[in-house]
């Protein structure tokens, strides 16, 4: 089936293909986001003259690319992580490298927990002491 419009997607030689418009809408992202990911080399789709055409690898890598940053992983960490996978023993590194990587990340957050808590621990008790404070002012 070849697409009658540039917003259909399109089964070609090598599969299914979409626009940047379904891959933004998909992912519930802005064009400007695929594009940006593009400029730095995360996902690399095929071009038709201007049009770039986004194949089901380019979708993965854009899923993973999400998925990483709401963990929290930097761009750099994610290029890593994706990039191990056409590693030659690719899954394997991948998952010992992304392991290390949730287990820095994990230990990260929990610290900053720890921290979160220690500041509302800390601002319980200055409003403790101000309330008291300006409770003894209102005696006579």
């Amino acid at each position: 089936m070849t697409s009658g419009t540039a917003t259909e997607r399109t089964t070609s030689r090598v599969g299914e293909t979409w626009t940047i418009a379904q891959v933004a809408e998909a992912f519930g992202v802005t064009h400007r986001t695929v594009r940006h990911y593009e400029d730095l080399g995360l996902i690399t789709p095929e071009r038709r003259g201007t049009q770039r055409v986004y194949h089901r690898r380019d979708r993965t890598r854009l899923s993973l690319i999400l998925r990483g940053k709401r963990l929290g992983f930097p761009l750099e960490e994610i290029r890593t992580i994706i990039d191990l996978f056409d590693a030659p023993r690719g899954r394997r590194t991948q998952l010992e490298y992304v392991l290390g990587q949730i287990d820095e990340r994990r230990a990260d957050l929990e610290q900053r927990l720890r921290d979160v808590q220690d500041a509302i621990a800390e601002l319980g008790e200055f409003e403790r002491r101000c309330r008291d404070d300006l409770g003894r002012l209102d005696e006579p």
